[in-house]
């Protein structure tokens, strides 16, 4: 258990103290934004990270702890919301008020990071600075007990790229070194960008885990975490990083002029891979991950083999992407069969113009929608199954998807009408025409082209008065409590006996008191939480950018 460290009285505390007094319709000022950015890290920094990383919420007294599923006291979660994030705000902080301060917890993230960094040079989904043993008896109790987090039911001592965990990992590292070339971190980085490529298909996909193993056969089905993953962004994260390591490590070479590295054939692999894993006519969609012979393929219970819209969406969106990066006009020739089976397969229109509701899973063969159910009390008594009824499917999971087949459309006639040349003006790809920005400001800017940058999004000066609330709402010891985070059964054992034909938790987030699955919490129970300081911090940081330096006036 964390232990509460003692609030002392000093100078800064004292500033603690005092809540900001705003004239009605006043904007704070910038001290008044900066005290708050340094007092809400300041907590975060010494009473909630362990070893310089971070879970996503804790109850207040830290008595309980979660990532995506409860923690140990000694464990981080690399995913997101959690290390990786926390690690990119400080550097937003850093950024934003030129505080070394920030930098040094960013600097704490990424050690941690490097500390669970595996031998492969990849992450699981989280840290454990307890040791091995400690992790095994999680993924023996809570782990294994979580009825629909299949991905935690087992352990595989490798590492993976679901839910974003290496790929964001590795741009978090690559961004961290680029803002001061602490030589201390090129090998971790290194590392990170060998296993990116090594464990790379030659086909061009990715694996959902690497190194590959084959030992969770869940339900009589095979291990599907050596299968082609779209899931989770597998295939474009990965190429984000590989671009973002080509554009700002000085590995460049002409793109054009047939410069041939290995992170640029490893990026034009990937890109190829989106070509030859779409599906042919009249079903022309992509699915979310593929056996080794570019089948569409099954992975959790409650995923199908099937063809899906939303990924089919997504990787439009990709290939025209791709387009714009190279002026290949391969990747965008089929994208009209795709659109006209997009067209076929929404299930009803809202009342927006383009936007259609989608089925999650399409049958490959027949065309028809799938849907996901379960019945059952957990993990043990209980299980998954789909069919064609559209009613009482799992909730925990969203068998209906919104898809705004219009804007892409639209994207897709503006951006192939345009030339090769013109079209490319842009790249990443391309050397650069001008050497005066920084590898950071590089970094920042390909983010920003690719669509994938995680550090501040909010545009323009945010309401004052929401600001203010902002301001206003954290306490005394420098914390922001949120409401309506997840919370969870505590481990309680495993079960012996149950009801496998039940329908009480058919359309509910848990099943029974064994299953340590996340729902939400509706009570009015508080919660330390890192989204809620990262979102507040994007807020607050928004806010400075746009205030003068000067007090507001009483």
């Amino acid at each position: 258990m964390k232990l509460i460290k003692p609030y002392c009285f000093t100078a800064l505390a004292a500033v603690c103290f005092l809540q900001p007094l705003f004239a009605q319709g006043q904007s704070p000022s910038r001290p008044e934004i900066l005290s708050t950015m340094m007092r809400a890290t300041r907590f975060m920094a010494d009473s909630v990270s362990e070893n310089g990383g971070f879970l996503s919420h804790y109850l207040p007294d830290f008595s309980r702890s979660w990532g995506e599923m409860e923690a140990y006291p000694t464990m981080i979660w690399v995913q997101n919301p959690g290390t990786v994030s926390m690690g990119n705000t400080f550097l937003d902080c850093w950024k934003a008020t030129g505080d070394d301060y920030y930098y040094q917890q960013a600097r704490k993230a990424a050690s941690a990071l490097v500390w669970g960094q595996l031998p492969c040079g990849g992450w699981n989904y989280f840290i454990n600075f307890g040791g091995l043993n400690s992790t095994l008896k999680w993924y023996h109790t809570i782990g294994q007990n979580g009825w629909r987090l299949e991905e935690f039911q087992h352990y595989y001592g490798n590492a993976t790229f679901d839910d974003e965990v290496s790929s964001a990992a590795a741009l978090f590292l690559l961004r961290f070194y680029l803002a001061k070339l602490d030589p201390a971190f090129k090998p971790p980085l290194e590392k990170a960008l060998d296993f990116v490529l090594k464990s790379q298909y030659p086909l061009g996909g990715w694996p959902q885990r690497f190194p590959l193993m084959h030992d969770f056969h869940k339900n009589g089905d095979p291990d599907y975490t050596s299968f082609y993953t779209f899931n989770d962004n597998v295939l474009w994260q990965n190429i984000k990083f590989l671009t973002a390591c080509y554009a700002t490590l000085n590995l460049q070479q002409s793109y054009y002029a047939g410069g041939n590295t290995p992170i640029r054939n490893a990026i034009r692999r990937a890109m190829n891979f989106l070509l030859i894993s779409q599906q042919p006519r009249p079903y022309a969609g992509w699915a979310q991950q593929y056996t080794m012979d570019l089948k569409p393929a099954s992975a959790r219970s409650y995923e199908p083999a099937s063809l899906d819209p939303q990924y089919t969406a997504t990787n439009i969106e990709l290939l025209l992407k791709c387009y714009e990066m190279t002026g290949d006009k391969r990747y965008i020739q089929r994208l009209g069969d795709a659109i006209t089976w997009l067209k076929t397969a929404g299930i009803r229109t809202t009342p927006q113009k383009g936007v259609s509701i989608y089925p999650k899973f399409v049958d490959p063969v027949s065309g028809l929608p799938l849907y996901t159910h379960r019945i059952g009390e957990d993990v043990i008594f209980g299980h998954y199954y789909d069919d064609h009824d559209s009613t009482r499917t799992v909730a925990h999971y969203g068998n209906f998807r919104r898809i705004d087949l219009g804007r892409i459309e639209r994207d897709y006639q503006k951006v192939s009408s345009e030339a090769p040349d013109s079209v490319t003006a842009g790249s990443p790809l391309k050397p650069e025409k001008s050497g005066t920005r920084s590898p950071y400001d590089r970094f920042t800017e390909v983010m920003e082209y690719l669509n994938a940058y995680r550090g501040v999004r909010y545009r323009g000066a945010p309401p004052a008065d929401r600001v203010e609330k902002i301001i206003r709402s954290l306490d005394d010891r420098g914390r922001w409590l949120v409401q309506g985070e997840y919370t969870s059964h505590p481990y309680d054992g495993n079960p012996s006996a149950g009801d496998s034909v039940t329908h009480k938790y058919m359309t509910t987030f848990v099943g029974d008191r064994y299953d340590t699955s996340p729902y939400k919490d509706t009570t009015s129970q508080l919660y330390i939480s890192t989204s809620a300081y990262t979102r507040n911090m994007e807020i607050l940081i928004a806010a400075l950018n746009t205030t003068p330096d000067t007090p507001a006036k009483r």
